[in-house]
C-alpha cells in the first residue's frame, strides 16, 4: 500500500482541489496491481508548490536555471525488496498545471493526476533520455491513469 504525505506550500492548489492527501491516496489505491505494493508499507512525500520554488530545486539539485512541471527525487532505488520502504519526493508546480488559466477543475485535477504519474514512475527508476525509455514510460504512464480514469476521484 502506497501512502503519500502531501504538503503544500501554494494557497492556490486549495482552490482546486479541496482534500489534497485523501485525493493522492485515493489516486495510488486506483493504481494498477502491479503499482500498490500489496502487503507493503510505501510512503513518499508530494510537495504541491509553484515555479518559484521548483526553479530553485531544479538549479540546486539538476543545475538547470528554469521552471518545470514536476520534479522527482528518489530516495534510495535499491530498497525494493524491504517490506517497508520510502520512495522519495515528487514537487509539482502549479503554476504549470494551471495553464491555461481558465482550466476547470476537473481538467485541472486530470492534468494535476498525469504529471503525479510521471513522478511517481521517475521514483520507481524509470526515465526517458532515450527515445526507448520514453516509449515505455508514456505507455507505462497511460496504462495507469487509464485505471484512475473510470472512477469517482475525479468528481
Amino acid at each position: 500500500m502506497i501512502k503519500v504525505n502531501v504538503l503544500s506550500e501554494e494557497n492556490s492548489w486549495s482552490k482546486k482541489i479541496k482534500k489534497k492527501e485523501l485525493f493522492f491516496n485515493k489516486i495510488c489505491n486506483k493504481f494498477p496491481k502491479k503499482y500498490r505494493f500489496i502487503n507493503k508499507k510505501i510512503y513518499l512525500t508530494l510537495l504541491l508548490s509553484n515555479n518559484k520554488t521548483i526553479k530553485t530545486l531544479n538549479k540546486k539539485f539538476r543545475n538547470k536555471d528554469k521552471h518545470t512541471d514536476v520534479l522527482s527525487f528518489p530516495f534510495n532505488k535499491k530498497q525494493k525488496k524491504l517490506k517497508e520502504n520510502y520512495l522519495g519526493d515528487i514537487i509539482i508546480s502549479f503554476n504549470y498545471m494551471n495553464k491555461p488559466k481558465n482550466l476547470d477543475n476537473y481538467e485541472f485535477k486530470i492534468k494535476t493526476i498525469k504529471i503525479f504519474i510521471h513522478g511517481f514512475l521517475h521514483l520507481l527508476g524509470h526515465d526517458h533520455q532515450k527515445s526507448k525509455e520514453y516509449k515505455q514510460m508514456l505507455n507505462e504512464e497511460k496504462k495507469i491513469f487509464r485505471s484512475i480514469e473510470k472512477t469517482s476521484i475525479l468528481n
